[in-house]
């Protein structure tokens, strides 16, 4: 096992992000030097700025690449081989991307920034547990009523801190450069159950409301959202939460030698910080680690 021990320095894009702060977090603790690039902090990062990129990278080692809107979003491939190319010219030798479980637009992004020659590790993950709490889904659990495009559809949750654990894993120890990891939690549960347990956990009652696809996007446009971007959203979700993403993996124990936490861990730990305690819950956009993995 080879592990950071030179102190690398490494960029994580998307830093304040739902995953990118669990791993800048983590870095740190560990002495790993660290810049946490988004669009407003002291490292500028923007997806929607290439010009950002650059300075970004510049000495740095290592980057975990969390891409914004999402992977299978239209123009996400050529954004992220871009990215690529940037960081092989800025001496950048190991990347981590963060990847959607059961994407083919997805796959065809990370084959882009593979083009790059680096060692690329990719981490495909199922839908995050914390969407529930820190989320697109969060303001639908306090009001009491979750609506979303997902029928009866079971997903294995994946908790936001066994994704970072992983990322970081891969980000320290080069024996990860070329491999794909799958993570899900260790159980399916549909979103009926899932707010059968958020109900217990709180004391309040929290139902799950089924949509289509279009009364989805319909939503959407309600929040504001611009209808091409509604529909392709929802069509996203519809098409991730089909039924072929309904099984578990072992990804979170061979990275890292222990079972993943379960949803019930997940929702003891957000009641317990007060996450639903009738504050109004933010309004993540939907899309990229709002919505994901």
């Amino acid at each position: 096992m080879t592990e950071n021990t030179q102190r690398e320095t490494v960029l994580v894009t998307s830093g304040t992000g739902k995953t990118g702060r669990r791993v800048v977090e983590r870095l740190a603790a560990l002495g790993v030097p660290v810049r946490s690039g988004s669009r407003t902090g002291a490292v500028r990062f923007d997806w929607g700025d290439a010009s950002t990129w650059g300075p970004a990278l510049r000495g740095a080692d290592a980057a975990y690449v969390a891409y914004y809107p999402d992977l299978a979003a239209p123009g996400a491939a050529e954004a992220v081989r871009t990215f690529g190319r940037i960081a092989r010219e800025s001496g950048v030798r190991r990347l981590v991307l963060l990847s959607g479980r059961g994407e083919p637009e997805a796959v065809v992004a990370e084959e882009a920034l593979r083009e790059s020659g680096l060692g690329l590790t990719v981490v495909r993950a199922a839908f995050f547990a914390q969407n529930f709490s820190e989320g697109v889904l969060a303001e639908g659990v306090v009001a009491g009523e979750v609506a979303f495009p997902a029928g009866g559809t079971a997903e294995p949750w994946v908790h936001a801190d066994d994704l970072a654990d992983v990322v970081v894993a891969a980000l320290t120890r080069e024996e990860h450069a070329g491999l794909v990891h799958e993570l899900t939690g260790p159980r399916l549960l549909t979103f009926d159950e899932v707010a059968t347990e958020i109900s217990k956990a709180t004391g309040h009652e929290v139902r799950y409301v089924p949509l289509s696809g279009p009364q989805y996007a319909a939503l959407l446009e309600e929040y504001g959202m611009p209808a091409p971007e509604a529909r392709w959203i929802s069509g996203l979700f519809t098409s991730l939460l089909d039924g072929h993403n309904a099984s578990v993996t072992d990804g979170v124990r061979r990275v890292l030698g222990r079972e993943a936490k379960d949803f019930t861990d997940f929702v003891r730990e957000a009641a317990a910080s007060g996450a639903w305690d009738g504050r109004t819950a933010g309004q993540d956009a939907p899309t990229g680690e709002g919505a994901r993995a």
